[in-house]
């Protein structure tokens, strides 16, 4: 991508947009539309988020008229796109005499607000490795999209997009395609789309929002979260600031939380196996309790609230199964053996900085749990129950106490969370302890 061209992300976009959002919601109204109806939702549109969707539509459509594309070409692609839903042929205009129609109802939004306003050039991305690259992937699956309710060349025509028009808008309406189609899409593929989706800047929902991906079965052991999980990313969610007046919506969402990359249901059944460690441990319920308020920062005080660590656990693991039940209602939560090989080296790491704690405190202003119960704490978990997870609960507790850290420790860490099968950025969210004076 030209390095002068913003990322979608970075321009705030969060879901679909330009030709390819507007394919979308198209669709979504489950019935043929005529020229009137399109072109108001055309509109709408581009009322939306102050203008930007404006400019996308009009930036996405300019990209294919400057292009030496055939109508031929444009018009198969774009009744792909939408699902049959709308075809500008039906209503006297040729596809390039409805882009021009999306382009100038775009300016005259955005004439609105700035009446010299003159859109720019357009900016295509001819990037030839992501041309290659996205063309590859559209003829991985030219034989299921001939099989698929769509035209017989319908392959060719979107490689044609790509090639003399626009990789990132020819990758958005393959995308579009294989969702309007349904085609199953595996895991492999799905992991390259969002390796693409990334190259180009777009919102991981571009990708996998409607895609039909084959996920594989609901796996603990599989570590596909590129931050925190399970319990201890919950407690992370729980720090002092958040809305208290629904703690169990608060845990629902967590548990909803999979990503882009990981199969529905993934952190539910982490988020689950962590709570069953615990609830089914020797650990007493103050020690669990104290767990709790340590890693949360007492953002959402239990004690206050006359509920003990275990009642709580016990509430976390009935919205885990809830979330399971609804989204992989074949998983069945087995705890497997905890990994213990690591159980000295995290230990060794979590006393090393218990001398400097001795005068530090969680939440010191209100009700304060000194910071040596809680590394005593930790140290139990570690010993007893799981070292994978009694170092994800240390990394919180080290933040929440803010305990300076030497490179040498943070390269240590860096390397039991390597062994541990952490994600890129799980032990990063200690990296601003390192102490460099």
């Amino acid at each position: 991508m030209p390095e002068k061209r913003s990322t979608y992300v970075e321009l705030g976009r969060s879901e679909d947009f330009g030709l390819t959002g507007l394919a979308e919601v198209l669709c979504s109204l489950g019935r043929r539309s005529d020229r009137a109806d399109a072109l108001e939702v055309v509109a709408w549109l581009a009322d939306q988020s102050d203008g930007e969707e404006a400019v996308e539509l009009g930036e996405d459509a300019r990209r294919l008229l400057a292009s030496s594309l055939p109508d031929k070409i444009l018009h198969t692609v774009w009744l792909a796109a939408v699902g049959q839903w709308f075809d500008p042929a039906d209503h006297g205009m040729n596809s390039r005499a409805w882009l021009e129609e999306i382009s100038e109802l775009s300016t005259e939004r955005l004439r609105q607000d700035r009446r010299s306003y003159a859109p720019p050039p357009v900016q295509p991305v001819r990037d030839e490795e992501l041309r290659r690259s996205v063309a590859a992937e559209i003829r991985g699956l030219a034989t299921t999209l001939d099989r698929a309710d769509a035209p017989s060349d319908l392959a060719a025509c979107l490689e044609q997009v790509v090639a003399q028009a626009d990789a990132d808008l020819g990758f958005r309406l393959f995308l579009r395609v294989l969702k309007v189609c349904s085609i199953r899409i595996e895991k492999e593929s799905y992991d390259r789309f969002l390796g693409l989706g990334e190259r180009f800047g777009l919102p991981a929902a571009v990708v996998h929002d409607g895609l039909n991906v084959l996920w594989p079965p609901v796996d603990t052991t599989r570590r596909d979260a590129t931050w925190d999980f399970g319990l201890s990313r919950l407690t992370g969610l729980f720090v002092a600031g958040w809305h208290t007046t629904d703690a169990r919506k608060h845990v629902r969402d967590a548990a909803a939380g999979d990503g882009p990359e990981r199969t529905p249901g993934s952190e539910a059944a982490i988020l689950l196996e962590d709570t069953l460690r615990l609830l089914e441990s020797e650990l007493s319920t103050d020690t669990i309790t104290t767990l709790w308020l340590a890693a949360t920062c007492r953002g959402y005080s239990i004690d206050h609230f006359a509920i003990g660590g275990r009642d709580w656990l016990r509430q976390i693991a009935e919205v885990c199964m809830e979330r399971l039940r609804h989204v992989a209602p074949s998983y069945i939560p087995v705890v497997p053996p905890a990994r213990t090989e690591l159980a000295q080296e995290v230990l060794r790491e979590l006393r090393e900085v218990m001398p400097s704690c001795a005068d530090k405190a969680v939440s010191p202003d209100w009700r304060p749990i000194p910071a040596t119960a809680c590394l005593a704490s930790l140290e139990q978990v570690v010993a007893r129950v799981d070292p994978d997870l009694g170092f994800r609960l240390f990394l919180r507790v080290l933040t929440v106490l803010s305990l300076p850290l030497t490179e040498e420790q943070y390269t240590r860490y860096v390397g039991i969370g390597a062994q541990l099968g952490y994600g890129e950025y799980h032990v990063f969210q200690v990296e601003d302890l390192i102490s460099h004076g």
